[in-house]
């Protein structure tokens, strides 16, 4: 009877040895391999590198880069009244027509003038104390774009004379503005690193690598809209050869690109 116990305790003790081998051989071929245990994976994984939130510097950066526009957009609106809807609608076509000829007589490309809106509405006449139609209203606008700096005043008055009703808007903008919106992003970028090596020396570590950086500012295709001018082309729309004159001296000035970013950087003790 002790024999047999003596030679079952034996073979438990070899079985539990050769399950220890196999362990310590199979680590000794993964690190051979290449290939790592879990427990490396863990140790090596971005997450576990991660500094300590404690150890994050966070800063707001705000550059501005100034360019002169040299291009123009503007919207246009042709008003045409008739008695009958369909008169109306025919003499708003036609009048549209007009316009689209005479603004590419100017050297305005085609594809620049897109139709944006049109309406049609009754006209009623409440004098009597009671609505009573009178005819109909139509109105198409027209926005034209890439216009040229230079060449802005005399189109205007060319385009109120050739039966234009109303400016709805003048817009300044930039061709090379998404050159300038890079620019500043850089001069951001630049500036949040002085920022946070000025708080990291404060607090007595330094600046570390980069954990994010992420955009804030908006794009906005319309840089600058300048009603002033609009209004004033509109309220002289009644002496058409005075239009240009007057409006002449008119300075789109400078378009004040912007840009922001939030950067989180590393502090290193």
């Amino acid at each position: 009877m002790k024999k047999i116990v003596l030679i079952l305790t034996s073979f438990i003790m070899i079985m539990g040895l050769t399950a220890c081998g196999r362990q310590v051989n199979t680590a000794e071929s993964s690190e051979a391999s290449g290939t790592a245990t879990p427990e490396a994976e863990i140790a090596q994984s971005p997450s576990y590198q991660t500094a300590n939130p404690d150890n994050v510097i966070t800063v707001n950066s705000t550059e501005h880069v100034s360019v002169v526009p040299d291009i123009a957009e503007v919207v246009y609106s042709v008003r045409t009244k008739d008695s009958t809807a369909s008169g109306c609608q025919q003499q708003n076509s036609e009048d549209v027509g007009q316009v689209i000829e005479l603004l590419k007589s100017l050297g305005i490309a085609e594809s620049s003038i897109q139709t944006s809106d049109y309406y049609m509405n009754p006209v009623y006449n409440y004098n009597s104390g009671s609505a009573v139609l009178t005819g109909y209203e139509a109105i198409t606008t027209l926005t034209v774009s890439d216009l040229p700096i230079d060449e802005l005043d005399d189109i205007l008055a060319q385009s109120v004379s050739g039966g234009i009703n109303t400016v709805q808007s003048i817009t300044y903008q930039a061709s090379k503005y998404d050159e300038s919106y890079q620019d500043a992003l850089k001069k951001a970028v630049a500036s949040a690193y002085e920022k946070a090596q000025v708080l990291a020396a404060a607090s007595g570590a330094a600046v570390g690598r980069v954990i994010s950086i992420r955009e804030i500012s908006g794009y906005s295709d319309a840089r600058y809209t300048d009603y002033a001018r609009s209004n004033q082309i509109n309220s002289l729309s009644s002496a058409k050869e005075e239009a240009l004159a007057d409006t002449a001296g008119m300075m789109p000035g400078e378009v004040d690109v912007e840009a922001g970013i939030i950067v989180e950087y590393q502090l290193v003790y």
